[in-house]
């Protein structure tokens, strides 16, 4: 079921993304030739005005076909004269053209943040918007390298709920209550009662003293609990979410090409088509709420994604632009069109390879 709920999560944002191009061009009064779901071979498609609506085989992806965008001719010839083509038009308005579907991607995002703020998403509690929060817990942020809390079993984002000392069972309702527990152990195991993925265990952790005497698992922790905010407060909510995420994957996916230019880039933990299928199915198994934040964050990538300037995404298609505005002349297609297609295969081929590392964790 999980695997149909990603293909339709896939396609939503791909919709999203390929309108944002689409609307742009037709309020530039570019002329739009197809508006694809998916990569050909074409399976369906109906024409309404000028524009082919098409469904393709291919699930992973969509395109919009603007007149004039793609062009295999020298600039000066039809394409760039006919008024309604993409060469034809200022630099700025190919630019807006290009940027809509990542500027779409991003509102979206904010949408789906906001409507999950409305709908019980797990988020932090602030003293501004605590009465709006219910089933407070604290939760497992990040865990230590080599740590007790790693080598015993805990994990990131599990919920500390309560502690097992003399028999007794004692609720946990601030980080404070674990750091004076692990403390007092005395290097004695610890018998924590958590809950992951909604389901509770209990997992027995052993402290470590650490180098100035204190008795420690190595991890950090926040109390959070289900929000269910106002429709105004949700809004500020999730665009302020929205755009911290947005800043923090782009410049994590720059240091990450940074580093593969390099060579030491670490892609252990990207995942692809399969790994992200697999967090859809244990997000929708933790509620609408869950199903729609992971949903924004996928959108939030892709969109930043897009941006890098990279042969073939939206991004690297904008620094052509950039250049022809400073050249005052445009790119010779043959050399466009190269760049582009190594950019797309390259992508292609990491593509690949992610996925190829997905399906090897889950058969490893």
């Amino acid at each position: 079921m999980y695997i149909v709920t990603f293909f339709i999560i896939l396609a939503v944002l791909v919709l999203v993304h390929e309108f944002g191009h689409f609307y742009a061009a037709k309020r530039s009064g570019v002329r739009v030739d197809e508006f694809g779901l998916g990569f050909p071979p074409r399976i369906w498609g109906f024409k309404k005005g000028e524009t082919l609506y098409s469904v393709n085989a291919i699930p992973f992806g969509g395109f919009v076909k603007i007149f004039g965008e793609n062009y295999d001719v020298e600039p000066s010839a039809s394409a760039a004269l006919d008024p309604r083509s993409f060469v034809a038009k200022p630099r700025w308005v190919q630019t807006v053209i290009l940027a809509a579907g990542i500027v779409m991607n991003i509102l979206f995002a904010w949408i789906l943040f906001s409507v999950a703020y409305m709908s019980g998403m797990t988020t932090g509690i602030s003293e501004h918007d605590a009465k709006y929060i219910s089933d407070s817990h604290v939760i497992v942020l990040d865990t230590l390298p080599d740590s007790p809390a790693v080598r015993d079993g805990l994990r990131e984002g599990d919920a500390v709920l309560a502690y097992r000392a003399g028999g007794a069972t004692t609720t946990i309702s601030d980080p404070a209550t674990i750091q004076a527990v692990t403390r007092q152990s005395g290097g004695r195991p610890v018998t924590f009662q958590i809950e992951r993925l909604g389901k509770p265990q209990f997992v027995t952790v052993t402290p470590e003293r650490s180098p100035d005497g204190v008795y420690t698992i190595g991890i950090s922790m926040d109390v959070v609990g289900k929000a269910n905010l106002p429709f105004h407060i949700a809004l500020w909510e999730g665009a302020k979410l929205t755009g911290r995420l947005f800043v923090n994957i782009f410049v994590g996916l720059f240091n990450l090409i940074h580093d593969a230019l390099l060579g030491r880039a670490d892609v252990s933990q990207l995942s692809g088509p399969v790994g992200i299928a697999r967090l859809v199915g244990d997000a929708s198994k933790l509620g609408f709420a869950y199903l729609m934040s992971f949903t924004a964050f996928i959108s939030l990538n892709l969109a930043a994604l897009n941006l890098m300037p990279f042969p073939a995404l939206d991004g690297g298609r904008i620094i052509f632009v950039a250049i022809e505005a400073v050249r005052r002349k445009a790119i010779h297609p043959k050399i466009a069109n190269t760049v582009n297609a190594i950019g797309f295969g390259i992508l292609i081929v990491f593509m690949l390879f992610i996925t190829y590392k997905d399906v090897m964790k889950i058969w490893g």
